[in-house]
């Protein structure tokens, strides 16, 4: 517990007193903004907070060595970080707080996160890539603890293969491989396996990575001995360290209230990471939480009087001050003066920050009541308005949800009415909330004309007499074309490089385009998604493979909370268009023949999810993918990779659409809708219903995330006026989400004659061999006999009961 009673005097500080005087105002400002900015938050102005206090010395240190080029993949206490970089000043820290809709005045997510997450924009207006080596850089947050880690692995390994790869293009993204990832998380968050599964993936490639866990003994209210062996993660992982024999880590361990050697050892590590390409953990220590975890408790709840008043004596601004004074750079005086500016500063800003947070809102409602006072006036409900009003009049700060809810409430006493008044409020609602919605709902996806939406179709082309091939051939060849053409591509994954990958889509590749292009990794799914965000994030267009779709669980944290919702949190100021390749569906057993796609298509929403039911619809996937900038998972069938296909003539060129159906076989009586594997046992039992008189016609959805953009579906139903879902989720996955899609955003309800149904697998998981997949899965009788059913019900003469 207690501190060395000196600092290490191993710098000269003759030369560095300008900027140890920068600091240490960056330091104060920094403070006095988690100061108020808790204030603020018990005061209701502001919903949570969770600052950077007892943290700003290692943060200086780390600025000092952070470089253009380099990207931070961080922990939410950064403040002082972005502000030592100029990234970030009171007034947009204090707009962050507020949630400011404007993203001039709260650049990093113009309201959508919380505080504490941090930003820079990575991309112009127009969608095209900043120079990213003429800025430093810093990946979006989120909030999930370690849920940074995975990104920074792919962050890191950017730049190794910017270093070896010389076909690549490096304008905007890296000076020969020259930068370091920094990534920066609480000794507590180190539990999680997101922060393991990191470490030792990085130590086995060997990336420019550097991590700094900040360590003040806690994690919220437990003590770091429930939380790491030896209750000290550097000590717990000191077998990690390099050798001049064997590779690993460089692991520093030093006090975070020592400034020289914070700087010395921040320094250090850069020099070691950016010129050897070695991984390094600096691990600091003896930090402290003033304030506590956050806004939502007290730390004198959990910590004792002997640990409250150590942590007063050694907090990292207090020592530094003392450091300073010490030192004779400043007097006690100088000081006093130098705080007493920088908190009316800090004051002036969160003043004039909440100013221009409420300025709109208040014209807004200047308008509003002057509605309401003029549609009140000849209402015969005019005393309900008028309280809506003074209710309004008395919110003295109104938020963008009073003018909403007021203005809406309002409008119901005007049911019926006929006039300018009802009339010019109806306007005003309509007008202010196409205005607001969008801050709040933009960008979940590119909207841009890069989008893969707009990417043109282009069928494959067949020469006179195509060679039949197995599926998979069709994917391997593809992807050599594609290889060829996008020298930034690359794949990656769990058996993915030697063997090329366990249906050998990939056979050979490795041995064409070398190991780091065409790469295996090991058993570890969430870090592979990671590679995947990080490596795109830095321009490179990966595609990060998922053995099996089951296993697309261990990264569903990571695709969900950070690359579905990339776009969205940075309002399009960040992309990430990686590439999700797996395989799923029909097989026999438990764990290789899911079908979760009920989960995935409400989790990964920010994302599109395709489902291709052959592999030549699989290659014009990703080739459509290539030609834009999204995020996408594809999922093959998992049993067609030895089915017979044609073989096309412009491999790497033909584009399968994004969003579109496509009507495999045209009928008369009924829809059947499908996709993946099953769909080829729709079309099966779809030309036994002939025999019986049945002519249904089947629909491949193709693409679940976005579905069937052009309503093809609701066209087939005003000619069959029938609609059966076969799908082999579990009942009210998928199935349902296309029912809603059908019936709801297409209207498909206006035209059917009998209920729309959905015919999914059963609610367990699909039992082993053959007879499990037929017992668990829809089959072909089930399904059959299903469309029987329905015409039954409609027509039971001609459809005479079945059993």
């Amino acid at each position: 517990m207690k501190p060395h009673s000196k600092t290490s005097s191993d710098i000269s500080f003759d030369d560095f007193q300008s900027q140890i005087l920068k600091d240490y105002e960056v330091a104060v400002t920094s403070r006095e903004c988690s100061l108020l900015g808790r204030r603020e938050v018990l005061s209701g102005k502001a919903k949570f907070g969770i600052f950077g206090d007892g943290k700003e010395l290692p943060q200086l240190a780390m600025a000092r060595a952070f470089q253009d080029g380099d990207f931070r993949s961080g922990y939410y206490r950064d403040q002082t970080f972005m502000m030592a970089l100029g990234y970030l000043n009171p007034k947009e820290f204090f707009h962050g707080l507020y949630a400011t809709t404007d993203m001039e005045k709260e650049p990093m997510s113009a309201g959508r996160q919380m505080g504490g997450h941090f930003v820079t924009h990575s991309l112009n207006e127009d969608g095209t890539w900043k120079d990213l080596t003429k800025q430093k850089n810093s990946s979006a947050d989120i909030s999930c603890t370690a849920g940074q880690m995975p990104r920074l692995l792919g962050l890191a390994q950017a730049s190794k293969l910017y270093r070896n790869l010389e076909e690549i293009d490096q304008t905007n993204f890296s000076n020969n491989g020259n930068e370091v990832a920094w990534g920066t998380i609480g000794n507590a968050s180190t539990s999680e396996g997101h922060f393991f599964e990191t470490i030792n993936a990085a130590g086995v490639m060997q990336v420019p990575m550097i991590i700094c866990i900040w360590d003040d003994d806690y994690g919220i209210s437990v003590p770091a001995e429930f939380h790491t062996t030896k209750g000290d993660i550097s000590e717990a992982l000191s077998g990690l360290q390099r050798d001049k024999d064997t590779p690993g880590y460089e692991i520093l361990k030093v006090k975070g209230w020592d400034y020289t050697a914070l700087i010395h050892a921040f320094e250090n590590a850069s020099d070691i990471a950016r010129e050897d390409h070695v991984p390094v953990m600096i691990h600091v220590t003896e930090l402290t939480q003033p304030q506590g975890h956050s806004t939502s408790g007290s730390h004198e709840r959990y910590k004792s009087s002997e640990r409250l008043e150590w942590e007063r004596e050694n907090d990292c601004n207090k020592r530094f001050r003392e450091w300073i004074l010490e030192n004779g750079i400043k007097t006690e005086e100088e000081l006093k003066i130098l705080e007493r500016e920088i908190k009316l500063k800090v004051r002036a800003a969160k003043k004039e920050a909440w100013a221009e947070f409420l300025q709109p809102h208040i014209q807004a409602k200047k308008e509003l009541i002057q509605l309401l006072e003029n549609a009140a006036s000849n209402s015969p409900n005019r005393s309900f308005i008028n309280k809506v009003k003074n209710d309004l009049i008395a919110i003295e700060e109104p938020i963008k949800k009073d003018l909403a809810s007021k203005a809406r409430k309002a409008l119901r006493y005007l049911i019926g009415e006929t006039n300018p008044e009802r009339a010019a409020l109806q306007q005003w609602i309509s007008n202010f909330l196409d205005e607001v919605q969008p801050k709040y709902s933009s960008h979940l996806y590119n909207e841009l004309d890069s989008k893969a939406t707009e990417v043109k179709t282009l069928e494959p082309a067949y020469d006179n007499n195509p060679d039949e091939v197995d599926g998979r051939i069709i994917l391997r060849d593809n992807f050599d074309a594609l290889f060829a053409k996008y020298p930034q591509a690359l794949v990656f994954g769990e058996d993915t490089g030697n063997i090329g990958d366990v249906n050998q889509g990939l056979e050979g590749l490795q041995k064409k385009y070398g190991p780091l292009r065409v790469a295996d990794t090991g058993i570890r799914e969430t870090t592979i998604i990671g590679q995947g965000i990080g490596l795109s994030l830095r321009g490179l267009r990966p595609i990060a493979e998922i053995q099996y779709l089951d296993y697309i669980l261990y990264g569903i944290q990571t695709l969900s909370d950070d690359l579905a919702s990339l776009m969205y949190r940075t309002v399009g100021k960040q992309k990430a268009p990686l590439i999700v390749r797996t395989r799923g569906h029909r097989l026999e057993g438990i764990w290789h023949s899911g079908s979760p796609m009920g989960g995935l298509i409400h989790l990964l929403r920010g994302m599109y999810i395709l489902v291709p039911r052959n592999m030549t619809q699989a290659a014009g996937f990703y080739n459509t993918l290539l030609k834009s900038d999204e995020p996408a998972i594809v999922i093959e069938s998992l049993n067609g990779y030895r089915l017979k296909e044609k073989k096309p003539s412009n491999l790497g060129e033909f584009c399968t659409p994004i969003g579109k159906v496509e009507t495999l076989k045209e009928g008369k009586d009924i829809t059947l809708l499908s996709y993946g594997s099953t769909l080829r046992i729709v079309q099966n039992v779809a030309s036994e219903l002939l025999e019986v008189g049945i002519d249904a016609e089947v629909i491949d959805a193709q693409s679940l995330l976005p579905f069937d953009l052009d309503h093809e579906v609701v066209k087939s139903l005003q000619k069959t006026n029938r609609l059966l879902i076969i799908d082999e989720d579990v009942p009210g996955g998928c199935s349902a989400y296309l029912l809603q899609e059908i019936l709801e955003n297409q209207e498909g309800y206006k035209y059917l004659d009998s209920a729309p149904q959905t015919l999914t697998a059963k609610e367990h998981r699909p039992a082993y061999a053959s007879d499990g997949d037929y017992f668990s899965k829809p089959n072909a009788e089930d399904i059959f006999e299903k469309v029987y059913s329905i015409m039954h019900e409609t027509d039971p003469v001609s459809y005479p009961q079945l059993r």
